[in-house]
C-alpha cells in the first residue's frame, strides 16, 4: 500500500498528514477543533479532503483519545469529547469515501515509535505517554497488543496508591496523578509553598505565587538550577520509574519508550526514571534490565502510527 492519511485530534487543532512507507510526512494541514462535538466529524473529514487532495490516498487513520472497540470503529467512550459509542469510522468513511481505521491516540503513537522511531529494532515495547495525563501502548511479539475489547494499556488508571488523590476517572490513586505533567505541576506548587526560599527562580517566573506555577517555569527553573524544579522532577521520575518496573514484570519488554511532553526534558528526567526503574525492579541485580529510552518522534508519533496502522489495514 502506497499514501495514507494519519489524523491526530488535539483539543485545540485537528492534524492530518499525508504519510508514506517510511514513515515520512509529506504534507500536513490543521484545522480548529470546533467547540461543538456535532461538527467535529465534518472538521476531520476536512481535514482529510485538503492535505489528500491531488495525491493517491489508500487508507486513512485517525487517533482519538478515548476508548476505541475491537474493530477499530467507534469511539467507546472519550473523555475530553461528548462520545459515547460513537460510529467514527462509518461517519468518516462516507464523507471522504476511503477505508478508515481509528485507533487510541496512544495506541497510534506507540505504533509510530516502534515503527519508525525508537523501538525500531525492538520486537517487545512498552511505551508511555508522559503529558498532562499517562497514556501508553504494548507491542508484544511485534503486534500492538489491544486486548479483547479494544481498551488495553490504559496505564495512566492503574491505581498505585489505595485511596489516592481523586482522579478524573473518577477512581482514586491512579498513576497519572503520581506521574505526568499535571502531578509535576502539583509537585511544584506544593513545594515552593513549603520551602518558597528553595524556589526564588520558580517563583520569579510566574506571578510570584506557588498557585501562579506553570508547567513551563517548572522546566526552566530546573535548567537554571532551581532546587524545588529539580526535585519536583525526581518526584515525578520516582513514580514513574517505579511504575515502569510493574510493567516490567507484567510484560517482561525489551525497552521501555517514554514520550509525552514530560519528556521532552531528556535526562533530566529520564536519568533518574532509569535509576527509580532499577530500584524497584524485582530481581534487578539478576536479570536482564529493559532499556529506558526517550521518543523520537514528538508530537508527530500519533499522525505517524495513525497512518501506519491504516496501511496495516
Amino acid at each position: 500500500m502506497g499514501l495514507t492519511i494519519g489524523v491526530d485530534i488535539g483539543g485545540t487543532k485537528i492534524a492530518a498528514g499525508v504519510v508514506d512507507e517510511e514513515g515520512t510526512i509529506l504534507e500536513t494541514c490543521k484545522v480548529p477543533t470546533p467547540r461543538a462535538t456535532d461538527e467535529l466529524t465534518e472538521a476531520i473529514a476536512a481535514a482529510i479532503k485538503a492535505v489528500g487532495r491531488g495525491q493517491e490516498i489508500e487508507a486513512v487513520g485517525i487517533g482519538a483519545a478515548g476508548y476505541v472497540d475491537e474493530k477499530r470503529a467507534t469511539v467507546l467512550f472519550a473523555p475530553n469529547i461528548d462520545w459515547r459509542h460513537e460510529p467514527l469510522k462509518d461517519k468518516v468513511e462516507q464523507r471522504v469515501g476511503l477505508p478508515v481505521v481509528v485507533e487510541n491516540d496512544a495506541n497510534a503513537a506507540a505504533w509510530g515509535e516502534y515503527r519508525f522511531g525508537a523501538g525500531q529494532g525492538h520486537s517487545d515495547v512498552i511505551c508511555i505517554t508522559l503529558g498532562t495525563g499517562l497514556g501508553g501502548g504494548i507491542i508484544i511479539g511485534n503486534k500492538l497488543r489491544r486486548g479483547r475489547f479494544g481498551v488495553a494499556a490504559e496505564f495512566g488508571h492503574i491505581r498505585v496508591v489505595p485511596d489516592g488523590l481523586l482522579c478524573g476517572c473518577g477512581s482514586q490513586g491512579c498513576w497519572e496523578q503520581y506521574a505526568s505533567g499535571r502531578a509535576l505541576v502539583r509537585y511544584a506548587r506544593q513545594r515552593a509553598f513549603a520551602t518558597p526560599e528553595n524556589a526564588e527562580i520558580l517563583l520569579s517566573m510566574g506571578d510570584g505565587t506557588s498557585e501562579g506555577i506553570e508547567g513551563r517555569h517548572i522546566s526552566e527553573a530546573a535548567r537554571k538550577g532551581d532546587p524545588v524544579a529539580i526535585d519536583s522532577f525526581r518526584e515525578l521520575a520516582r513514580w514513574a520509574g517505579a511504575g515502569l518496573a510493574d510493567l516490567a514484570s507484567l510484560f517482561d519488554p525489551s525497552a521501555f519508550i517514554v514520550g509525552g511532553g514530560v519528556s521532552d526534558e531528556g535526562e533530566l528526567v529520564l536519568d533518574p526514571i532509569r535509576k527509580s526503574f532499577r530500584r524497584w525492579l524485582v530481581g534487578n541485580q539478576w536479570r536482564p534490565h529493559a532499556q529506558v529510552l526517550a521518543a523520537q518522534l514528538g508530537g508527530k508519533a500519533g499522525l505517524v502510527g495513525a497512518a501506519d496502522l491504516a496501511r496495516q489495514g
